[in-house]
């Protein structure tokens, strides 16, 4: 492992690659940090924190996919989500209307013009949460907090909140593509882990004082701390499995003739992922369960406002979360995985399964096997995300605690981490083929 790390940075390409995204990880953490024009940050913060800072409810959710922008009230607050949203929306408008659904088959050049279009479509959901949001600070309508958070309400503030925060989730938005383009690793889950990260020393300094007896007597025993120490081994033991989990199908290959020789055949495998979405069902179930709290947030009753932020730790919100996992991720693939294409690139090849026909039966069986595949992972991933509100309710775990050391949180980074260490995998074994074994510049792992 530390050789392989040491090797990472032998490669200039490879190394450049890392270099650039630490680059707009550290610009994302300062996107997080800039405060609002036209607010007092200083009072926003404090009564959060008097308020019990943002443990639960729909402030601790928000503000852990922001990286706490949301409890500094930055102009990162909106974050990556709009992106997110619009993707979703666009995805499911691709299979009900034609012409999305023709872009997406013409490679490199649909892709592109589907990517236009969403990012058309942040843009105006940014700009509606973004006047929204305008207003309800305006009017004492944002999570309660009073109206003089605002120093010159008007007009004016509203046109500058809606700049200053479609500008910074249009920036985290074009910082994600070039991660993916020109870094290394997906650029939109590399920013919601390190969002994610960000609340570590947070969660950190409230187990700590959880732990820390007051007269005599601590918020959390012995058992609640053995119980969250063994819940991180079991998590990240079991998300390792799972991801790396896949069930190989024989294929078998024909003998053929290729110009004038005879090609050989044999018999191969197909590897089919268990997890084959990974974490991106989580991210998109938080983004569109997000939606609704938010918006009762923004409505000027006091019901709406309760509502808002009791229903993220209620039963029907675990429920519903878990529904829109188990949703999005057949919806995921169904978008991504293409059983028709492999079973018609198999006959091409000459390979078939064993005991099915090559063509539309093959499609079918690999159709099917994948379909057992997904429920099993969507039911680990709605287990791991509901874990988190479990302890809260039953163990009485802090929230920002649970959320951190168990569940969502440690799903989405150790997926992401897995994902970012394969791509740079595969950059050394490029590079070995190229000729560094020979050079003694890289050992090989293998």
């Amino acid at each position: 492992m530390l050789s392989a790390f040491v090797n990472t940075f032998k490669i200039p390409e490879l190394r450049q690659r890392i270099l650039f995204t630490f680059g707009l990880i550290f610009i994302c953490r300062l996107i997080a940090a800039v405060p609002l024009p036209g607010v007092d940050a200083l009072e926003i913060r404090n009564f959060i924190e008097a308020q019990g800072g943002a443990e639960g409810g729909l402030f601790g959710i928000m503000n852990l996919f922001s990286g706490g922008a949301l409890l500094q009230c930055s102009i990162g607050t909106l974050g990556i989500m709009p992106y997110i949203s619009a993707s979703i929306i666009i995805q499911l408008m691709t299979a009900v209307i034609p012409h999305l659904e023709k872009l997406a088959r013409e490679g490199d050049v649909g892709r592109q013009k589907i990517t236009q279009y969403t990012r058309y479509l942040t843009v105006i959901i940014c700009a509606v949460q973004a006047v929204a949001m305008a207003i309800a600070l305006q009017s004492g309508g944002y999570f309660g907090l009073p109206a003089e958070v605002v120093r010159i309400p008007g007009i004016g503030f509203v046109l500058l909140t809606l700049l200053s925060l479609v500008t910074g989730s249009l920036l985290l938005m074009w910082i994600g593509e070039q991660m993916t383009d020109r870094g290394i690793g997906n650029g939109i889950s590399i920013i919601i882990t390190v969002n994610i990260i960000s609340s570590m020393p947070m969660a950190v300094k409230t187990l700590i004082d959880k732990l820390t007896p007051v007269d005599g007597v601590a918020e959390i025993g012995i058992f609640h701390l053995a119980l969250l120490i063994a819940l991180i081994f079991v998590v990240i033991i079991v998300v390792v499995a799972v991801s790396q989990a896949q069930q190989k199908i024989p294929v078998q290959f024909a003998k053929r003739m290729v110009g004038r020789k005879m090609m050989q055949g044999g018999t191969s495998h197909l590897p089919l992922r268990v997890n084959y979405s990974g974490v991106m069902p989580i991210i998109f179930a938080s983004a569109i369960m997000a939606i609704f709290p938010k918006i009762g947030s923004y409505l000027p009753f006091d019901w709406a406002k309760e509502w808002a932020n009791n229903f993220p730790m209620s039963g029907w919100y675990m429920f519903w979360f878990g529904m829109c996992i188990l949703f999005f991720s057949y919806f995921w693939v169904a978008t991504q995985f293409n059983p028709i294409q492999i079973a018609d690139d198999l006959k091409k090849r000459g390979g078939y399964i064993p005991g099915i026909r090559p063509g539309r039966p093959t499609a079918e069986y690999l159709d099917r096997t994948m379909t057992r595949l997904t429920l099993a992972g969507a039911v680990f991933l709605t287990a791991i995300a509901v874990m988190p509100n479990i302890m809260t309710a039953q163990f009485n775990v802090p929230w920002i605690v649970a959320s951190f050391f168990g569940g969502t949180s440690l799903l989405i980074i150790v997926g992401v981490m897995l994902d970012t260490m394969r791509q740079i995998e595969s950059h050394l074994l490029m590079r070995h083929y190229d000729g560094f074994l020979k050079k003694g510049k890289m050992r090989s792992g293998r």
